[in-house]
């Protein structure tokens, strides 16, 4: 009851701080103070646009093709970072030859590969999807190692001495308090992969959100412009608001989480 009791407080004064940022808006730029209503027109003016773009399926039809292509990617990157994560984590040799790479390739800024991604796989959903899996892998990855190595020593010591083999130490032990580390990474990962789809589809595609900001942007079509600017707000509050429920729910004996 105390729970539900601060979650619900919590809830509202979110929703007040957002009321209160959505008054301020429209209030300055129906005033045009501070603000040119050319690039900042009223909201009410906003979600109108926001009406008309659902009602004409035009919405629906740059979302569905963003999140597909942002769950392929997520999908993949998640499915090679675990296991490297894993490898890299419980074999300290392999992880002390690798490293230095991982260091060199994880500094790499992933939109300025878009160009060789492009050059390698086309224009097309393949160099998008590749990416976003080179974007997203390397929370995962990282915490993955983190929690393989940050288990606790005497855990492994007391399944050592009661003769358990590498293979059932590593499935029953190591893998199952690594996996609060692994979740807190995709967490990441998920958000991420949001960000780097919406600045791959600005810069090469004549579909998907990003697109369609790039669009309006470039048409001077303010409101539309702002219109997907919400809806990519809300889709990433959205999404990390449900893997961290999802969190708290699974690794609850944790305490507070994450």
């Amino acid at each position: 009851m105390v729970n539900l009791t601060k979650g619900a407080t919590k809830l509202f004064d979110h929703t007040i701080a957002v009321i209160v940022l959505l008054v301020i808006w429209e209030v300055f730029a129906r005033l045009g103070l501070f603000v040119n209503p050319l690039f900042l027109p009223p909201f009410s003016k906003v979600l109108k646009v926001f009406g008309k773009i659902i009602v004409s399926g035009e919405l629906w039809r740059h979302f569905l093709i963003s999140i597909r292509r942002s769950i392929s990617g997520f999908a993949l990157g998640v499915s090679v970072a675990v296991p490297l994560g894993l490898a890299i984590g419980w074999c300290r040799r392999f992880g002390s030859i690798i490293y230095p790479l991982l260091m060199i390739f994880r500094n790499l800024p992933t939109l300025a590969l878009l160009p060789l991604f492009i050059m390698f796989f086309g224009i097309g959903e393949v160099s998008k999807t590749a990416l976003i899996l080179w974007g997203v892998m390397w929370a995962t990855l990282l915490n993955t190692i983190s929690g393989v190595r940050n288990v606790d020593p005497q855990l492994i010591k007391a399944s050592r001495s009661m003769g358990t083999k590498p293979l059932r130490l590593f499935a029953t032990v190591i893998l199952p308090a690594s996996l609060p580390y692994i979740f807190a990474g995709m967490r990441i990962s998920a958000t991420t992969s949001i960000l780097i789809l919406i600045a791959a589809e600005m810069m090469g595609a004549n579909s998907g959100l990003g697109y369609a900001l790039f669009y309006y942007q470039s048409n001077f079509k303010t409101p539309e412009m702002y219109a997907y600017i919400i809806v990519m707000a809300f889709l990433g509050v959205t999404l990390n608001f449900v893997l961290e429920a999802v969190e708290k729910r699974l690794f609850r004996w944790r305490g507070s989480g994450n």
